[in-house]
């Protein structure tokens, strides 16, 4: 019987608190002309309306749990000197916002919007434009940023915060934004039980994606284009990434995904165009690389000797100058059941695979990988000549990585 009371009392003070939320204006001709003022006034449960016009207050700080929603996209302006918005409380929602012109610290991560160690907090439809920071999350637990435009004009990086920054966080979820303009696009570090989904990453003056010691978390149909140096994944496990993008990552040192020290993780249904490097790795174990398309890359694969137990499996390698580059002659991967645009086998039983093994690392690529000068005489009489006599009596390229069966033809991916 108190069992049933309990669950009675807790309904009905939940109509309770319910029926008393409200709405409250702000606008010049109504009740509220500031937005603080309006959130001290309010309560928890109450919405908070913003009306279109101008802002220009220091440092809104949104300390209960309400929804505050802009209508026609009200400008929060936080003139070079201010952070724009805080977050400290629970169940908070901002919607519809233009927030521009925030402080720039070095000391102070500053950002157009701040949630500090709060829980089911919901950011969406906001516009940013010239913060440091974009839309930084510490220590928060199972919030939504979804749907937000980040544009930022830096030149330097010392000027310049990531986009979407998480630290120490847990089940997030990252969905439909647009970042642009930022040293990184989307930055994790130590965040876990993730998901970003959605976005577009692009002209950010490092990383599009960079995420340390973030584990068990996943990246899914993703576009990260024309950043300087690609994706980085470092330190990690349990790094799942699922029909991707990654294209236009060009330049000395530039890939389309960096793989440090990464274990037990997953890569399939990506696709990797115009690349300097498509996948770099070093000390990754246990990755399982599968149906993913490298095309016009410079490197398709680059895969240090550190690198054990990894698969490479039903992948198209199409148009890139070296498939494969390894620094090492014991190979500890397989590579079997991909497509090789310049295997030149034969297929005399007609199941689709090729009969000869194919060997993806040509002589010229681990003369260009110790001595990048050599590019000079890339597509010249010399290279060819080269990896011919290395097919013909091989000695410098690692005879254990190997495709034994290769298919003929590109696979449907």
């Amino acid at each position: 019987m108190t069992k049933y009371f309990v669950i009675i009392l807790s309904f009905v003070s939940y109509l309770h608190f319910d029926a008393l939320a409200i709405v409250i204006y702000v606008g010049p001709e109504k009740q509220f002309h500031s937005i603080q003022q309006a959130i001290n006034s309010s309560l928890n449960g109450d919405t908070v309306l913003v009306e279109s016009g101008i802002y220009k207050e220091q440092n809104i700080n949104v300390n209960k749990s309400i929804v505050l929603i802009g209508i026609n996209y009200p400008v929060l302006d936080g003139e070079h000197k201010y952070e724009i918005i805080s977050v400290k409380a629970n169940n908070v929602t901002v919607k519809g916002f233009k927030l521009i012109n925030s402080g720039v610290s070095s000391y102070t991560d500053i950002a157009g919007i701040k949630v500090y160690g709060n829980t089911h907090v919901t950011l969406s439809e906001n516009i940013l434009e010239g913060t440091f920071f974009g839309i930084y999350l510490q220590k928060a637990v199972n919030c939504l940023v979804e749907n937000n435009k980040l544009t930022a004009y830096a030149t330097t990086d010392q000027e310049s915060g990531n986009g979407i920054h998480c630290w120490q966080c847990d089940s997030l979820q990252i969905i439909g934004n647009t970042v642009t303009g930022h040293r990184d696009g989307i930055y994790f570090e130590f965040v876990t039980n993730s998901v970003i989904w959605r976005n577009i990453s692009r002209g950010n003056s490092r990383y599009g994606l960079h995420f340390m010691f973030s584990h068990n978390d996943a990246y899914i149909s993703n576009i990260f284009q024309n950043n300087s140096a690609g994706v980085s994944v470092m330190f990690t496990h349990g790094v799942k990434m699922f029909n991707n993008v990654f294209e236009d990552n060009w330049g000395d040192g530039c890939y389309g995904i960096f793989l440090k020290e990464i274990t037990d993780s997953y890569i399939s249904g990506n696709k990797f165009l115009r690349n300097t490097s498509a996948i770099s790795m070093e000390g990754a174990n246990r990755v399982l690389v599968e149906k993913n398309e490298f095309i016009n890359n410079g490197w398709a694969f680059k895969i240090q000797a550190s690198c054990m137990d990894d698969t490479l499996t039903h992948n198209n390698f199409i148009g890139n100058s070296f498939d494969i580059a390894t620094n090492g002659t014991l190979v500890l991967n397989n590579f079997n059941h991909n497509y090789w645009d310049k295997y030149e086998g034969y297929d005399l039983n007609k199941d689709k695979i090729g009969d000869v093994p194919y060997h993806p690392v040509s002589m010229f690529s681990m003369i260009v990988a110790e001595n990048p000068t050599a590019m000079i005489l890339f597509r010249s009489i010399m290279a060819s000549l080269f990896d011919k006599i290395e097919k013909i009596i091989p000695s410098l390229t690692p005879e254990n990585l190997v495709d034994k069966s290769p298919f003929m033809k590109p696979l449907p991916l």
